[in-house]
Order: C-alpha cells, then structure tokens, then sequence
C-alpha cells in the first residue's frame, strides 16, 4: 500500500469505530462523546494499534476544536444571559473563581504541584467547567429548558464557555516561571485587550458586509468557504500572537453571533463541527490507555467522588445565595457538579505546554469521562430523591417552596383569570385576554419575568405555581378560570391538582408538553387540554381544506370533534401495558395509592358521573384493576364501579382519608 493513503484508512478506521462507540453510546442513553473516546481507545496505540499516522490524525483533529469553539461563539446568546444575568455573571464567575482558588489551596497543602502554583490553576479550571451538552440534552429530554433550575444551569454554563475563552488565552502565561508568571498574565491579558478590540471593530464594519457578500451569492458552498476562512484564519492570527487556535475561533464565533446570519452560520457549520469533534474526541481516546485506568480505578474512583462532592458543596450555596429555592439550588448542584467535555481541550493544551504530566493527563481525561457518564443517572434519579425528602415531615418544609416571595399591591379577587407560567405561551394569553378588558393575574418565579410584568403593570404573584399558598394569593378559589402553561410536566400535573384543591370546580385549560400527558390531563380534572404541535397540525390542515373548496363549516366541525376526541386520532398507538407503566410513572409525584373498595360499598353499582368522587373527595381517580385481571386506564364518567375493584387514586393525605370513609359509606352525597 502506497503511504499516501495511509493517512485515509487511518481516517476511515477511526471515523468507523468513532461512529459505532457513539451508536453504542447512545443505545445505552449515554453521551456520545464517550463512545467516541472508547473508539480511540480500541484502534490507538493502547489499543489494537490500527492507527499508524497518529500525529497526522492529531493534527487534523484540532479542526474539530476549532470548529466545537467556533460554534460555541455562534450559538453564545446575550438574550438567554439576560434572562438570569444575576446568577449567570454573579454566581457563574463566583463558582468558577472559588474552584480554582480551592484547588490551588489544596494543591499548595498537599504540595501537589511543587513550587508551581500554577499547575493549581490550571487544575481548578479544568474542574470549574461543566457540560453544557449532556446538562443541556438531559434539561430537553425532560422538558426542563424553561424551569427556574434549567435556567439557572443553562445561565452558569454559558458563563463557564465564555471563560473557556478566556481560559485558553491566558493558559500558555502559565507556563512561565512562578517569577515572570504575573508578568506573563498582564502580557497575555494585554494581548487579549488589544486583540478584542480589533475584533469588535471587524464585527461591526468588516466581517456583516462580508457575509451579506458571500450570502448574495445565493451559494451554499461560497458561504461555508467564506465562513471557514474566517474562523480557521482568526484562529491561525490568535496562535501567531502567542494565544490560541482555540482562542481565536471562539472570538471568530462571537463576532457572527449577533450578525443576521448566524442561524444560518451555525446550520452550515454544524456537520463539519460534528464530523471533526468526533475525530478530537477520537484522538484523545486514543491517548488513554485502558490498563493505566484499569490500574488506577479505585484512584479515578475517588477523584469522581471528589469532584462532585466538592463542585456540589460550591454551585448549591451560591445559587442559594441569589435567593433561589433550596431545591433549585440542590438540582443545580447536582446538574452541574460533573467535568464539562471542553476540559478535554484544556488538558489537551496544558499537556502540550508541560504543565501536567502524562499520568495526570490520563487520570483527568478518566475523571472527567466517568463524570459526565455519571450526570445523567444522577438527574434521573433527582426526583425521586425529593419524593424521598418530602415523605419526611422534618424534611418537607426546607423543599416545599410554599410562599408567595412578592406580589401587586392591587390583584383582582374575583372573576379574574389566572395564567399560571409567563413563558411564550403565557404571554400570548395575557395579550389576547387584555385586548378585552378581562382582569388577569400572572404566577411565575422567573425573577426576570417577573420583572416585566412589573414594567408592564400586569398584576402578578411570584412564586411556585404549585403551592397552595401561592394559588390561593392569586384567588385562585374566586377566578372565572384558569390557563396553565408551565413548562415542566410534572409541575403541570400538580399545579393542576393543587389548583382544584383550592376550587373544585375551576374552568382549567391547560398545556400539554407531550402528547402522552393529554389523558392524565384530562384525568386530574382539566377542562380543556391543549396539545400545541397537535392544534397546528389542525390549523394548517383546515386551510388547506378550505382552499381545495371543501365548506368551512363542515372543516370546523371535523376539527373540533378531533379536539373533543382528545386528539386520539392524532396521537400514536400505545399498547395496553405501555399506558398502564407510563400511567405508573407519572403518578409518582402525585402521592398515588392503590385502594380496594370494600365489598359493602354504597359505590358499587355506580357510575363514575354518579359517584362525583373529586368533586366529594378531592382524589381523582386514574385507574380501575378489575377482580378478573382488566386494568381500565383513564376510566370516563359512564365507566361503573364493581365489586372488586382495585382503583388507582391520586390526592393529598386528607383526600384519601376522605375517600376511605366516602367509600365505606361514612360521607353520603
């Protein structure tokens, strides 16, 4: 084989092996970067050895880190910042500062470092960042992104990639002798100054016109050409000056983020940032060898544990200190506490530079691997932890956040209506139900949405949408109706069941995140359910109808017999035991119990419109296990009780003990 090509099979056995440890990866539910790093494992030199032209694979690698920063500036957003600046640039620089002075003080006590302090620093770095990708694909996966607690980690974790930037050009400083350090750090930040400087004045009058240029070609292959140069060549101008390739293609990043062609920038971008990130991650994997981590498990082990308890020990205070529930702050603590995927870029340079050794090296690309396997579980496993606390009564009060932190002075308390989440849909509502005159009281703990109700005179409660105390601010119990449109499934479900504690029979409307939800929805006393992916395939579907000449009123009747079907035709098909195990899962946050109605109970024999049970005892009823083996999931109002019956019921304490004697006869309609 001629050694032209050597380089190519090196390049397709490690795209190959990369693609399949990501495939694995993902089946397992993991991040993909990992299989990716398991896949340089295999083929390296450490591994089967298949690679043979390693140090041209780790060159071409470092297009992938160009291009993971130069995304990384694009997608930089000063709109989401602004949501929770506060926490972002107070409690975001606060955690990483305090991380990088514990580690140096700990390093400097065990003597960790010898007589370079700045190793210590450059360790603390590498420690203070968090993932923003699995942190961010885990917040999706749950419908979290709009919650106070994904706002806060997404808030942190944007501050944490604008350090990086400044991370990778201060880091060859560190470099120096302990003596020309703080020289080298006034140089190395003068240069920064000097270099940002440049690059807003190319932002503003140099690089808009030139993508304006490149986009009226109305060429796809001429802008991607234009906007590669542009970060490749900011990146090679950043390395010329003593900085960093990575440097460079961050700033090269920023300068598009705010230019009208940034979305368009970073769909372009992206597939070449995924084909080369994978190649980075690949790269480094094939540096570790699996016998050192085998060797040194229970060490890795142990610096795992270190690192999560000690970034959970400094993100969870200080996200309280900005006056965020103790349980926003628990979950951000947890969330954040793993080591983000951009350390991997960090060590790789500190190693070049010498400020770590190869035993290091290794010990903290395994850390950081292990952490970010391990941050999924962990916010898995968050609720039930809370379902755990909040069983405890000396527990309950530090996480149940129960009180209203501020409110108008002039709220209507009565015949109002109540918008329960000031997100996109929140305010939609509010819009429309002012154009006629009708009083409205928004609920929200988004301290930054809370502050444009009060900009706009809106009359609002702030606090958990979830609490009784909180509903009952808003005179929930006196309100012509109600629209709830949290973001967060489970907050939907008990917002929605604490709000008919207060008044039973409140006109509910609310938000479905999922599809799945609707019959729950409906189940736990909602009035009108609305699926908003489902209502514009409705929309879009009548105008076209109506176009092709079919009658208007004919369309509108179709559709609304859709809606009053709960979108069943719309929905996809789940079986039997798919609807009685997600039923089982959801409930679990809604205190569910399984009781046997006895076999003397007046209810036997009646309907369920009969018996009128929420209305009597405030549980709502989810399911019926027949004495024959027939599990009805949702039962509807003509569904009749039978002897033998088994329900699934959902309520307070209170309710239950209600429903107890309403069944044995006790409590008679």
């Amino acid at each position: 084989m001629q050694e032209d090509f050597r380089l190519i099979v090196d390049l397709v056995s490690v795209f190959a092996v990369a693609a399949c440890g990501g495939l694995l990866a993902a089946l397992l539910k993991q991040p993909v970067l990992l299989g990716y790093l398991i896949g340089g494992m295999v083929v390296g030199p450490t591994g089967l050895g298949l690679i043979k032209e390693l140090v041209q694979v780790e060159t071409l690698a470092q297009f992938g880190v160009a291009f993971l920063l130069f995304a990384l500036g694009v997608e930089f957003s000063l709109t989401e910042l602004k949501k929770v600046k506060a926490i972002a640039l107070g409690g975001g620089a606060l955690q990483i500062t305090l991380t990088i002075l514990i580690t140096v003080l700990v390093c400097g006590v065990t003597g960790a470092w010898g007589t370079l302090p700045a190793k210590g620093v450059f360790l603390g770095s590498i420690l203070s960042l968090s993932s923003t990708a699995v942190v961010l694909k885990c917040l999706m996966e749950r419908n979290e992104t709009e919650t106070p607690h994904g706002q806060v980690m997404l808030g942190i974790l944007v501050v944490q990639d604008l350090a990086l930037g400044l991370m990778l050009a201060v880091l060859p400083a560190l470099h120096e002798p302990a003596e020309a350090i703080g020289v080298a750090v006034v140089m190395a930040l003068l240069k920064i100054g000097l270099f940002a400087a440049g690059a807003i004045v190319a932002g503003i009058w140099l690089i808009p016109p030139l993508l304006r240029l490149l986009a009226g070609t109305e060429s796809k292959e001429l802008f991607l050409l234009g906007v590669v140069t542009i970060c490749l060549g900011i990146a090679l101008l950043t390395e010329y000056l003593g900085l960093s390739i990575e440097m460079g293609a961050f700033v090269a990043g920023l300068m598009i983020s705010e230019v009208e062609y940034a979305d368009e920038t970073l769909t372009i971008v992206e597939p070449l940032r995924d084909i080369f990130a994978s190649l980075f991650f690949a790269a480094i994997g094939m540096l570790i060898d699996p016998v050192f981590l085998w060797q040194n498990l229970e060490l890795i082990l142990g610096l795992v544990a270190l690192v999560f308890v000690g970034k959970f020990l400094i993100i969870t205070p200080l996200v309280k200190l900005f006056r965020y529930p103790l349980k926003t702050a628990l979950i951000a603590g947890l969330g954040l506490s793993q080591i983000g995927e951009f350390s991997f870029v960090l060590a790789s340079e500190g190693q070049t530079l010498g400020l770590v050794s190869r035993r290091i090296y290794l010990l903290i690309l395994g850390t950081t691997a292990v952490t970010l396997m391990l941050t999924p579980f962990i916010l898995r496993l968050v609720p039930f932890l809370f379902d755990f606390a909040e069983s405890m009564p000396w527990l309950k009060p530090y996480f149940v956040d129960d009180q209203a932190h501020d409110f108008s002075e002039d709220l209507p308390r009565k015949n109002h209506i109540v918008v329960c989440g000031y997100g996109r849909i929140g305010k939609n509502l509010v819009k429309l139900l002012q154009q006629y005159q009708l009083p409205v009281v928004v609920i929200d703990q988004s301290e930054s949405r809370i502050q444009q109700l009060r900009d706009s005179g809106i009359p609002y409660v702030y606090g958990n949408g979830v609490s009784l105390h909180v509903l009952e601010t808003a005179g929930v119990s006196h309100a012509q109706g109600m629209a709830i449109a949290l973001p967060d499934p489970a907050s939907i479900r008990l917002c929605l069941k604490r709000a008919l504690e207060v008044c039973p029979e409140l006109d509910l409307v609310v938000r479905a995140t999922q599809d799945k939800n609707i019959e729950v929805l409906y189940q736990l006393g909602a009035k009108e359910v609305v699926q908003p992916e489902f209502e514009a395939s409705l929309e879009m579907v009548t105008h076209l109808l109506i176009a092709v000449g079919l009658l208007p009123e004919v369309i509108q009747q179709k559709m609304q017999q859709i809606r009053q079907d709960h979108y069943l035709y719309l929905r996809p098909q789940s079986s039997p035991a798919e609807v009685s195990q997600y039923l089982q899962k959801i409930t679990r946050d809604l205190n569910r119990r399984w009781y046997d109605l006895p076999a003397n109970s007046p209810l036997i024999g009646m309907s369920l419109e009969e018996v009128n049970m929420r209305y009597l005892t405030g549980v709502s009823l989810m399911a019926i296990r027949r004495a024959t083996g027939e599990e009805i999931d949702y039962p509807n109002s003509q569904t009749t009780l039978l002897s033998g019956d088994r329900l699934l019921v959902v309520g307070s304490a209170a309710e239950l003990t209600a429903l107890v004697e309403f069944a044995e006869g006790k409590i008679t309609q």
